[in-house]
C-alpha cells in the first residue's frame, strides 16, 4: 500500500515496488483515507509519506497498525530538514525511513514483508 499525496510520485513509487516483486493492493493521498483502506485490504506493507495534507506520517503508522495488524509501515520524504526522521520513524513504530531520491536504491526488504 502506498499512501502519497503526490499524484506523480505514486504510480513510480508502484512500478518500483512492482519491479522488485511487491503487489501494490491500494494507493492513498491522505490519512483519512489510508485508514480504511487499510482495514478494507488488509497489506502487509505500507510506504507513507511524512507529510500528508491531513496530517503528519508518524502519526499515521499506530492508526495503520490498528487497521491491519502486523503491517510493516517504512517512512519516506522528499527531506530530512531536522535531521530527525529516522528516529521519529523508531518511535511512531515504522520500520525505517528513507529518503524518496533514496527508494529506488535501498534494500526494501529490510523494511518490507517478503515479496
Amino acid at each position: 500500500m502506498i499512501v502519497d499525496d503526490s499524484p506523480v510520485f505514486r504510480p513510480s513509487a508502484q512500478a518500483l515496488l512492482e519491479r522488485r516483486g511487491y503487489q501494490v493492493v491500494g494507493a492513498s493521498s491522505s490519512m483519512t483515507a489510508a485508514v480504511p483502506l487499510a482495514r478494507a485490504l488488509r497489506p502487509t506493507g505500507a510506504l507513507v509519506d511524512v507529510l500528508l495534507p491531513d496530517g503528519c506520517g508518524f502519526d499515521l503508522v499506530a492508526r495503520l497498525e490498528r487497521a491491519a495488524p502486523g503491517i510493516a509501515v517504512l517512512m519516506m520524504s522528499t527531506h530530512d530538514h531536522d535531521g530527525t526522521a529516522y528516529s521519529r520513524a523508531e518511535s511512531s513504530g515504522a520500520r525505517g525511513f528513507v529518503l524518496k531520491s533514496q527508494l529506488a536504491s535501498c534494500d526494501l526488504g529490510t523494511f518490507l514483508p517478503p515479496r
